[in-house]
């Protein structure tokens, strides 16, 4: 298992198209890192305009992790659209080759493929999350230093001292590594369908899009179906940065998010075990 493991690796990050998501998550950090240098005083003025009147602050408000924080915002609702070009690839690559009848040869089930290509997937997103956090996190530190954070949010901010916030990083980038293994078994499960990558991966996409639209639209109808929606619940990491923490509705979010992975899993595994690979 393990040596089949490496080999799904080794298919994953020899191609060339899979750096492109490194390639998109850096550009877009660096781009806004870059905007802030010369512009992030007037942004930060025009969002605390109506604080600024009531309050005082002192310190540098415009730090790293202030700006990690935006980096995330923006980033994190489109990596799972990064993530379903390997899970959208991985049975429907080797279905399009005709290498899937030949991996298949091997003293090897069905169900053991799916979850070797599932844990190959997951080190892939892990691999995605790990270099977000370098590019968003440290490199904002490097760029703008630590201080204190200010959470700004529609009806109330909320004010994090400096050594209480990196922790709440680690957790968020934890919680959002929950979140992306959600994405990988929506997108093998499609792939487990195909015979071209491009549907999965296109589908995958629209899913995530459709879903991401419901779950922001503040209408009754879809207040009804927003709790059981996975992206609903993605958006949980930005739990960590309240104050109190919200551990109980955090907890909530990762099970469902959890639930969703297994359900994926469990239908892609029975799927794959009665699909004709002959034909």
């Amino acid at each position: 298992m393990i040596k089949l493991l490496y080999i799904e690796l080794y298919k994953i990050f020899r191609r060339p198209r899979t750096y492109i998501s490194f390639g998109m998550v850096a550009a877009i950090a660096l781009l806004i890192q870059f905007a802030m240098t010369s512009g992030g005083k007037d942004f930060l003025a025009f969002g605390m305009q109506g604080i600024s009147e009531q309050f005082t602050f002192e310190g540098k408000i415009l730090n790293g992790y202030l700006v990690a924080y935006i980096i995330l915002q923006s980033l994190l609702i489109h990596i799972p659209l990064l993530i379903a070009l390997v899970g959208g690839d991985a049975l429907a690559g080797e279905a399009n080759m005709g290498t899937l009848r030949l991996v298949l040869t091997r003293p090897i089930s069905r169900a053991q493929l799916v979850l070797i290509k599932f844990c190959a997937g997951i080190i892939y997103a892990l691999a995605l999350i790990i270099w977000l956090a370098v590019v968003a996190l440290f490199m904002s530190l490097l760029f703008f230093g630590a201080g204190d954070m200010i959470n700004m949010k529609s009806d109330t901010f909320i004010l994090l001292l400096k050594d209480d916030i990196m922790w709440r990083y680690f957790l968020a980038f934890g919680f959002a590594a929950v979140a992306m293994t959600t994405i990988v078994s929506l997108s093998i499960f499609l792939s487990a369908f195909a015979e071209n990558a491009i549907g999965p991966i296109m589908t995958t996409m629209a899913i995530v899009v459709v879903l991401t639209i419901l779950s922001n639209l503040e209408l009754p109808l879809f207040n009804l179906v927003k709790p059981y929606l996975f992206t609903t619940h993605m958006i949980g990491w930005k739990g960590f940065f309240d104050d109190p923490v919200p551990y109980k509705a955090i907890g909530r979010s990762a099970l469902v998010l959890f639930s969703y992975t297994v359900g994926f899993l469990v239908l892609t595994i029975t799927y794959f075990n009665k699909k004709d690979i002959k034909s």
